[in-house]
């Protein structure tokens, strides 16, 4: 990466994000309840009522705010629709991995999704992967999906293993978000702590899995996660908004490669890596004085940071042969950053700054593959007003649909 004291720098920024672009319309439904209310009665009853249509202009809008904050290549954790999802990649011009939400047992399953049997979830994913794998000139990858222990068999844990395997790709898996998920795992699948634990029993813990969250978890676990190659996506907007403190520091001591991720709208409201990056570290500078009663501002330091963002987040997405540093041989995915305004200045130490002090409104124009996406801030392949204004009316219609109504707060002049 270079950047220097200049109008215009060039900084690389690659994103493992555990975050749900297809969300992007139900951003708001969602807020201050806990996370199984969130998924029972919010985000459920929106995502089983998406049309193709939904989740492509959900992505149009998504992208759009990921570019503006310097991405330019994101991990899907599991959607609806991913056709839809990979048209609006397409047409954006980023790059991603892109995942179907697969389930196939729980509880509080729309009646559409209780249908579903394990050879339809792997089948299902095995055709998205023939007909949008390494499409959009490379930028598309096809992953596999596991939305949660608790909505899994070990069935359908053990054959998307095996279909991931044979199929040379990615897994993104939701992991130990909440004690309540471990204790399920307990009394289910007896085992002595929670998902990790359980994964590892099964021989499910591998170099190719990318650990959403992965916030609850022991030492023992964080040493089965090193062991096999594990990686972890962090986001600490949405952790500290219904997760907890994940252990960051331990898993970067144990070798894991940690990156930074978003999660979706209706668990952050805000698609800013940049964001991300400053509450990364803050967040897991509180942290200390949480689990050890003292404080060390030495914790998650800035360059921990952004390699979180730039290189761990390529390594997390299996990519790292071609992007995540500006290298002779890679892929040309650069970021235009203007360190030169009110709240950058000035700049003694560069790297503390992009993470510190660099707000969205630095990123002034984004390249991917080569191809400028974004310039002097203006997305270039899609009308952005245009866009906004189908999100309005998709988004009305579609919580309508769902049945979805959002308590009244107090009043608002």
């Amino acid at each position: 990466m270079f950047f220097s004291n200049s109008p215009l720098s060039l900084a690389r920024f690659s994103t493992s994000t555990a975050k749900s672009c297809f969300l992007q319309l139900g951003r708001g439904i969602a807020d201050d309840v806990d996370l199984m209310t969130w998924l029972h009665h919010r985000i459920w009853p929106y995502e089983s009522t998406m049309t193709e249509e939904d989740s492509y202009i959900s992505t149009l809008l998504c992208g759009i705010e990921l570019i503006h904050s310097g991405v330019t290549c994101f991990a899907e954790a599991g959607g609806q629709h991913v056709s839809g999802m990979a048209r609006a990649v397409e047409l954006l011009g980023l790059r991603a991995c892109l995942t179907e939400s697969i389930m196939d047992s729980g509880e509080g399953l729309p009646s559409s999704w209780g249908m579903r049997t394990t050879d339809d979830c792997i089948e299902s994913q095995k055709m998205l992967y023939e007909k949008h794998h390494n499409t959009a000139d490379g930028r598309i990858r096809i992953w596999l999906g596991i939305r949660q222990v608790m909505n899994s068999t070990d069935r359908l844990l053990l054959e998307t293993r095996d279909a991931a395997r044979e199929l040379k790709t990615g897994i993104h898996m939701h992991v130990a978000e909440i004690p309540y998920e471990n204790q399920v795992v307990i009394d289910t699948r007896k085992v002595d702590h929670g998902t990790v634990t359980f994964l590892d029993k099964i021989d499910f813990l591998r170099d190719n899995l990318l650990a959403a969250h992965t916030v609850w978890v022991n030492d023992t676990e964080i040493g089965f996660l090193s062991r096999a190659g594990v990686k972890v996506s962090h986001c600490p907007a949405s952790a500290m908004r219904m997760l907890g403190f994940a252990r960051i520091r331990e898993m970067l001591n144990a070798g894991i490669s940690v990156s930074l991720g978003t999660d979706g709208a209706p668990s952050n409201n805000r698609m800013s890596i940049v964001d991300e990056m400053y509450l990364a570290s803050l967040i897991n500078k509180g942290r200390e004085v949480y689990a050890m009663g003292t404080t060390d501002p030495t914790a998650l330091p800035a360059e921990t940071v952004l390699k979180m963002m730039t290189i761990n987040g390529a390594k997390s997405v299996l990519w790292d042969n071609e992007i995540g540093s500006l290298e002779v041989g890679k892929k040309a995915d650069m970021v235009v950053v203007n360190p030169v305004s009110w709240c950058m200045v000035p700049v003694h130490d560069c790297i503390s700054n992009l993470v510190y002090c660099m707000r969205t409104e630095n990123v002034v124009s984004v390249i991917c593959n080569g191809q400028w996406i974004m310039k002097d801030k203006k997305i270039l392949n899609v009308d952005e007003e245009e866009v906004i204004s189908l999100a309005i009316q998709a988004s009305s219609k579609l919580l309508r649909r769902a049945g979805i109504k959002i308590p009244s707060r107090m009043n608002v002049l």
